[in-house]
């Protein structure tokens, strides 16, 4: 058996792919990610140039998912945060990842702007 998968092998997250453009074309459109290394996943990041927080919001809210399970951290020396969130949909493993820019001189917690 070889080590080497095939794009049948990603089959799951590419159909879920798919499912999303049918489910929901009207949502900003993500940077995609699917990778061999973790062929279940699907990786949806949404970053400034692309809605950030605003659009990472209208993913989550498309997939169900609790406010409560969002993750918030800060990265890039506190001018950059990030929101994430993990579901299922159809069959796939999602990962959903928000990014916004932080305002030079402004302070953000997991409560938002302090």
């Amino acid at each position: 058996m070889s080590d080497i998968l095939t794009l049948d092998d990603l089959s799951i997250p590419l159909s879920a792919l798919r499912l999303l453009t049918v489910d929901f074309p009207h949502l900003p459109a993500p940077v995609v990610d699917v990778s061999a290394i973790y062929p279940d996943r699907l990786s949806l990041s949404l970053h400034p140039s692309n809605g950030g927080f605003t659009a990472f919001e209208a993913w989550r809210a498309a997939f169900g998912i609790d406010p409560g399970a969002v993750d918030f951290h800060m990265q890039c020396d506190h001018r950059t945060a990030v929101l994430s969130a993990q579901a299922t949909y159809g069959g796939a493993q999602i990962e959903l990842t928000g990014y916004t820019r932080v305002p030079a001189g402004a302070r953000l917690s997991v409560a938002g702007v302090a």
